[in-house]
Order: structure tokens, then C-alpha cells, then sequence
């Protein structure tokens, strides 16, 4: 096992050994914290994969976690208000079953996902990375005037949705939700990775010459992971809703897109656990250093200055001794 493989397994152990200590010792609000931390976590291994494996720079992705938040606000607010969500050409009501919920965030994601893809991966490199940005911006201000759901205040849920046997209301057993998913896309991702599809998608990151000549087309690879990507930071949108009980474009905003990649390129790109790491040092700057001033982030960007300056592979690169972050 190597020194990175262990390191992950200790991060993995501390994320749910914090809550489980929070919970012994009656302090939701570190719990709440942590669950923060899993979310956005979730959010940033879905970029990852665009990122890390794919090299796709994108800077749209705040619209698919968008998606997935205004899909969890729309399902639950029709649920709670006994009205139906459609009623031609047949009734579809809303809902405030979590599995359903994740299921639709992360269907409406991948949609979104399989277009913006479509269109912006027929350009590349400065283009590709300014495209995705007018996509999500498109989509934000879209938000902005959809007064239906709140506009620009955006839309508050009253209760938090429920899951099959457990009470979300608890902040550990909704903490529990959230890591359960996050560990099950990090299996995922591992072994996306270093799948046939894994391995040909970093191929043609690194030379679209040679993936070409045996058939493949990078196109297609790209839009794969980048729908897949997108699904999954949809899903992460529909949790991160939940957890705060509110969803407003903010969610859709570039602003949200910048922190997801920051949270990649702080733990280290390419790395499994990379946007584990980023997440975490983000809301602990954000905890430890936003009562003290909110110009906090001066912070976080000199960090992420160094990060980029002198750790190129993140903050797990150096360190576990590693620059190189495939295998």
C-alpha cells in the first residue's frame, strides 16, 4: 500500500471520526460542518473526473450543483404544498423521498450535462473553459427570473426530506447519508480511473493522435465523463440543498464553479482524495478565519498561490512525496 493509499484511508477514518465525536459530546454544529465538508467534497470529485482524468477546465460545473439543489427545492415544495407538479398530460406530483429525489437532481443533471458537453467540447482549451462559463451563467440568470420559485430570494424548504428508516432531521444520521455517498462515489471514480474507459479518456488527454489511431474518438470519451461528471455534481447539489433547506441561483453562480475547482487544485488534481482535502481546508479557513474577518479568503488564495506555485500536486502531493498524480 502506498503512502498516498494510506494517507486516504486516514482521511477517510478522521472525516467520520469528527461527527461521531461531535455527536458524543452534543455539538450538531460541528456535525453539520462535517456534512458540509462531504458535500462539497462530492461536488469536487465530480469535477474531478472532467478534470483530473478527462483535462476538461471547466467552469460551468456550478450549474449542474445547481440543478440538483433546484431539483430537490422544486420536488419538495410541491410535496409540501399538496399541489401538483404537472398535471398535462398526466399528473406528476412532487415528492420528499430522498432516493427520488437524487434520482431526478441526478437524471436533470446529466441532461444538462449531455448538452453543454455536446456543444462545448467541440472547442478546446480557452474556448472550451469560456463556453462552459457562458452555459452556467445562462443558466443562473435563468434562476435569477424564475419568480415561480423565488427568483433571486430563492426557495425555502420548511422540513428536511426523509429517507426510508432513518430521521434527517438528526444531524449525524444525515451526516451518515452523505458520507455513505461520498465513500460510494470515491469507490466509483478509483475505479473509473482505471477502467478500459478510465485509461483511454487520460490517453486522449495526453495524445489525441494515438487514441484515434485504434479506433477511439476522444469526443466521445470527453462527453462521457463530462455527463458523468455532471451527474454527479448534481446529485451533490441536491444533498447540499437539503442540508440547508434552500436553494437560490447563488448555487448556479460562477462564483460556486471557482470554489469547486479550488477545492480540486488545493487537494491536489487528479488525486482521489484531492477534493476531500480541498473541502476540508476550505470550511475550516472559513469556520476558524470568517468570524475573525470577512476578507478571509486572502487567505485561502495565497494558499492556493503555493498550491499552485510549489505543490503541484496538491496539498496530498506534498504530502505523501508524490508529483505525479496518475499512476
Amino acid at each position: 500500500m502506498t503512502r498516498e493509499n494510506l494517507f486516504n484511508w486516514a482521511l477517510a477514518l478522521a472525516l467520520l471520526a469528527v461527527p461521531l465525536w461531535a455527536n458524543a459530546m452534543d455539538e450538531p454544529f460541528v456535525i453539520t460542518l462535517a456534512t458540509k465538508v462531504a458535500i462539497l467534497a462530492l461536488a469536487g470529485v465530480g469535477l474531478n473526473i472532467a478534470l483530473g482524468i478527462g483535462g476538461l477546465v471547466s467552469l460551468g460545473h456550478a450549474a449542474f450543483f445547481g440543478i440538483g439543489g433546484y431539483a430537490m427545492g422544486i420536488l419538495a415544495a410541491h410535496a409540501q404544498n399538496y399541489e401538483p407538479l404537472m398535471q398535462v398530460p398526466f399528473l406528476i406530483e412532487g415528492t420528499n423521498q430522498m432516493p427520488v429525489i437524487w434520482l431526478v437532481a441526478t437524471v436533470a443533471s446529466a441532461l444538462v450535462a449531455l448538452v453543454i458537453g455536446a456543444l462545448s467540447l467541440r472547442t478546446s482549451g480557452v474556448y472550451f473553459i469560456m463556453i462552459t462559463l457562458a452555459f452556467g451563467q445562462m443558466l443562473y440568470y435563468f434562476a435569477i427570473s424564475w419568480s415561480a420559485y423565488g427568483g433571486e430570494d430563492g426557495l425555502s424548504i420548511w422540513v428536511r426530506n426523509e429517507f426510508p428508516g432513518l430521521n434527517t432531521l438528526d444531524p449525524i444520521q444525515f451526516f451518515m447519508i452523505a458520507y455513505v455517498i461520498l465513500c460510494l462515489v470515491l469507490v466509483f471514480s478509483a475505479r473509473l480511473g482505471r477502467s478500459p474507459f478510465g485509461l483511454a479518456l487520460a490517453a486522449a488527454r495526453q495524445t489525441e493522435e494515438r487514441v484515434m489511431t485504434v479506433g477511439l474518438t476522444p469526443f466521445h470519451l470527453r462527453l462521457v465523463a463530462f455527463v458523468i461528471s455532471g451527474a454527479i455534481t448534481g446529485l451533490a447539489g441536491a444533498l447540499y440543498a437539503d442540508l440547508n433547506r434552500f436553494v437560490s441561483p447563488t448555487m448556479l453562480s460562477w462564483h460556486t464553479s471557482g470554489e469547486i475547482m479550488v477545492f480540486v487544485i488545493i487537494g491536489g488534481v487528479g488525486r482521489l482524495f484531492g477534493p476531500v482535502v480541498g473541502a476540508a481546508v476550505y470550511i475550516l479557513l472559513e469556520h476558524l478565519l470568517g468570524g475573525i474577518s470577512e476578507y478571509w479568503q486572502i487567505f485561502l488564495g495565497l494558499l492556493l498561490l503555493l498550491m499552485v506555485l510549489f505543490a503541484r500536486g496538491g496539498l496530498i502531493g506534498a504530502l505523501t512525496g508524490r508529483e505525479v498524480a496518475h499512476d
